[in-house]
């Protein structure tokens, strides 16, 4: 009976594992299956126009920028010859003048005086030599006919002698007198523009005091220091370009001398760079920039200054190739300026027409999609 109850017990229990087993199959059968997690997209990076640089073959100058200030290169200062009344000034500053033309006008009415006596003089003189002369003639007659001595003759020549000596001192104390009567109307020696006025009409001046300052713009000169490591590769006739403030483009000039010596102090050397102004746009004391080319490379590749990168002891640049950022090895040469500013040579590592990435935009990561953002639309968006 025993035997018979526990058996029949272990069938009861073995039923309801199979059917908890049979239960959970079917709810597992059931249970929906875990969805896939889709796979995230690398970045793109994003390049604007102005962000790249195509590389061609360009030329290259090596260039050194001085400064100073322009004046004109021909100046001339009218100062009084003789002293006198200023009568009349008839410039003011800013006025064009051409040579000979009239400036100032002084009191004469002295000068006119001198003018007269001394060709009062020159009249007296002129008859005091007829005299000598006529009685050196007479004495002459005399002396051959033994009627005076010969010490007699020899007095009356040489009163004749005195007397021409006067005439001839006369001559010139009048000639001194005219000349400074000439002298009391003051012209231009230069054509130009009057620049500074240091007189009134009214004022007594004395001979050799400054009145009038006259410049020529249609030449300028600028006074420039050049290192002594650097004059050695500066020579006669270089054309310079020179940017002065106030002046939309640059002004193209040229070397047209060298100092032969060093200034104290500096060491630099002084060099004068010669421009022309036909239409007298630039003034004297105006502040230019003279860029001087020392050596030029034609038909090379460059790339910005700011696109060289130093990773891990190699030189390189970034570049987009095939959609990708990639890392160039690079070897440099000469540094200079080309068209878009501070570049360098660069001898091995790019092709022409590489896509050069020419500014430091951060940390870039080689292998990084890129692409060029041309549509305007996508350009704001990317500088949001």
């Amino acid at each position: 009976m025993l035997k018979q109850r526990a058996f029949r017990t272990a069938l009861v229990i073995l039923a309801l594992a199979l059917a908890g087993a049979v239960i959970a199959l079917k709810i597992r059968s059931t249970a929906p299956a875990p969805t896939a997690t889709p796979a995230i997209a690398a970045p793109v990076l994003e390049f604007l126009p102005d962000d790249l640089i195509t590389v061609t073959p360009h030329e290259l100058r090596q260039t050194i920028t001085v400064s100073g200030a322009l004046r004109a290169v021909n100046q001339a200062v009218v100062k009084a010859k003789v002293a006198g009344e200023i009568r009349e000034v008839l410039v003011r500053e800013g006025a064009a003048v051409t040579a000979g033309q009239v400036l100032i006008r002084m009191d004469e009415s002295e000068y006119q005086a001198r003018v007269a006596q001394a060709n009062g003089a020159l009249q007296a003189a002129r008859g005091q030599l007829e005299i000598a002369g006529n009685a050196r003639d007479n004495n002459r007659a005399l002396l051959g006919k033994g009627f005076i001595s010969q010490n007699a003759f020899d007095n009356s020549a040489s009163q004749y002698a005195i007397a021409r000596a006067n005439l001839d001192s006369a001559k010139g104390a009048l000639d001194v007198a005219q000349k400074s009567l000439a002298d009391t109307v003051l012209r231009s020696p230069i054509t130009g523009q009057i620049s500074i006025r240091s007189v009134q009409q009214g004022e007594k001046v004395s001979a050799d005091n400054r009145l009038l300052e006259i410049v020529d713009l249609r030449r300028m000169e600028m006074e420039a220091s050049v290192p002594a490591t650097d004059i050695t590769q500066i020579r006669l006739g270089q054309p310079v370009s020179i940017r002065v403030d106030g002046m939309p483009q640059a002004v193209a000039g040229s070397v047209t001398r060298i100092n032969p010596g060093t200034q104290s102090g500096s060491r630099s050397i002084l060099t004068y760079i010669q421009l022309d102004n036909p239409d007298g746009a630039l003034r004297g004391g105006m502040f230019g920039e003279a860029e001087l080319t020392l050596s030029q490379k034609k038909g090379i590749l460059s790339v910005p200054q700011a696109a060289i990168r130093q990773v891990s002891g190699r030189t390189i640049v970034y570049v987009i190739e095939n959609g990708v950022l990639a890392e160039k090895s690079v070897t440099l040469g000469l540094e200079g300026n080309d068209d878009n500013g501070a570049a360098v040579e660069v001898t091995t590592g790019l092709a022409s027409g590489a896509q050069v990435v020419k500014a430091n935009l951060g940390n870039l990561q080689a292998g990084t999609p890129a692409r060029l953002v041309t549509n305007a639309a996508s350009a704001a968006a990317r500088k949001e």
